[in-house]
């Protein structure tokens, strides 16, 4: 009785932890993204021509990049919550200050400050996640343990199967909360850039950013009240330190598994940005030549990102973690291939299928990286994990749209293909456990 009423306590703690941190990725995703489909209006604002008025995004997510692995270092020092609480409310006064922006050169100092603020909850949310629904923490007495021993002899009934069941558990248990809060960011990407297009007709772009602001305040105050303190203390093994800082770095550089779920998270994410930063050209260009308002509703197809990110947990646990990373990042492949025909049908199912395969590849690479770490090294393992993802949205993104324009969009879905067999040819050589 005891043992039930422990693990019903256990899955509330689960559902409280989950919503509250998918609550975090939807304010963090809707502001960092907000302003993609209001480039037009900054640029008519400021006097801007679309290269400088992209800086608006480049900016932010370039200062993510660059601020995951301090935030992440800092995380092992003061706590993973104080740093998603702080990255969440001074993210949404950050947003509430850029639509008062006077000019274009104060409006990227904030938003500079807002990709630092937001990278507080990717770089740490993955390593929170591990630490409060992964297996505890084991602590060793200094004198080997023979202390405990003589004062609590061996229990004799321990489960038959070593508790090899139970680690299952947890690792499901993990890779379903990091599935969802992937799909936080999903819906937070999704949502930020449907809102403010939508709604810069009738308030103009600082209204818009407003409407999006509010949306991520109500998020921000949920993630407050809901994300619980840790109920379990971290490895006390010295990563507190300047040394353990140090060494927790080096940990999360050794382990091949570990860099083969970087490369997946730099290799897919830079595939994916190119094939989504080309696509506006494709389809308002012949022979479809859609209107810019109909074309940006590809980004509607984030909602099955969503879906696919949220049953990670259960890909894994039915077919294991290689199995389930190499099949997603094929459905990537696949979905680029389908985008090939000039048809607009077998365009937006391309386009469909490879974002659900993307957002699961993700979502097995990320939660994998996390339940890989070293007890000392989970915050650089989460930030490493982070700075390659954007680092892939960066290079692969500027990569991927140049051979667009230079070659055309064959070229590219082949580029790409390759990029994702690369990603997968490494799990099945080097993460193979």
């Amino acid at each position: 009785m005891q043992e039930q009423q422990s693990a019903a306590g256990d899955r509330r703690q689960a559902r409280r932890v989950t919503l509250a941190v998918a609550a975090a990725g939807i304010c963090s995703f809707a502001l960092l993204y907000a302003p993609q489909p209001l480039l037009p209006q900054l640029a008519a604002e400021f006097g801007l021509d679309p290269g400088r008025a992209s800086l608006s995004i480049g900016f932010a997510t370039g200062a993510l990049a660059l601020a995951v692995l301090p935030i992440a270092a800092l995380s092992e020092v003061i706590g993973r919550r104080p740093v998603i609480v702080t990255s969440v409310l001074a993210s949404v006064a950050l947003g509430v200050l850029l639509s008062f922006a006077p000019n274009y050169p104060v409006f990227l100092v904030l938003r500079v400050l807002q990709g630092v603020a937001i990278a507080g909850f990717p770089g740490v949310a993955a390593a929170y996640l591990t630490e409060q629904l992964g297996p505890p923490v084991s602590h060793h007495h200094p004198d080997g343990g023979a202390t405990r021993r003589r004062s609590h002899p061996p229990v004799s009934h321990r489960h038959p199967d070593g508790g090899a069941t139970r680690r299952r558990s947890h690792a499901i248990g993990v890779a379903a909360a990091v599935g969802a809060m992937i799909a936080g960011n999903t819906v937070g990407g999704m949502t930020g850039r449907l809102a403010a297009g939508f709604t810069t007709d009738l308030f103009g772009w600082r209204g818009a950013l407003g409407a999006v602001t509010g949306v991520a305040l109500l998020c921000a105050l949920l993630t407050v009240l809901l994300l619980p303190r840790s109920t379990r203390q971290r490895a006390d093994n010295g990563a507190t330190s300047a040394r353990g800082l140090v060494a927790g770095m080096g940990a999360s550089l050794r382990a091949p598994v570990l860099l083969v779920q970087y490369s997946v998270a730099l290799l897919a994410m830079g595939s994916f940005v190119a094939l989504y930063n080309a696509a506006g050209f494709r389809l308002t260009g012949a022979p479809l030549e859609l209107s810019p308002a109909i074309a940006a509703l590809v980004y509607l197809a984030y909602a099955m990102g969503a879906v696919s990110s949220g049953t990670a947990g259960r890909l894994v646990g039915r077919f294991g973690r290689v199995r389930s990373l190499v099949a997603a990042l094929l459905i990537t492949v696949a979905g680029a291939a389908l985008t090939l025909p000039d048809s607009l049908p077998m365009v937006v199912a391309g386009f469909v299928v490879l974002t659900g395969g993307f957002f699961a590849a993700h979502a097995v690479a990320n939660g994998w990286a996390a339940a890989e770490a070293p007890a000392q090294a989970r915050g650089q393992v989460s930030g490493m994990y982070t700075l390659a993802y954007y680092l892939g949205s960066s290079i692969g993104g500027t990569v991927g749209t140049a051979v667009y324009g230079h070659a055309g969009w064959g070229p590219l879905v082949a580029v790409t293909a390759c990029w994702l067999g690369l990603a997968g040819l490494g799990v099945l050589l080097f993460a193979r456990r």
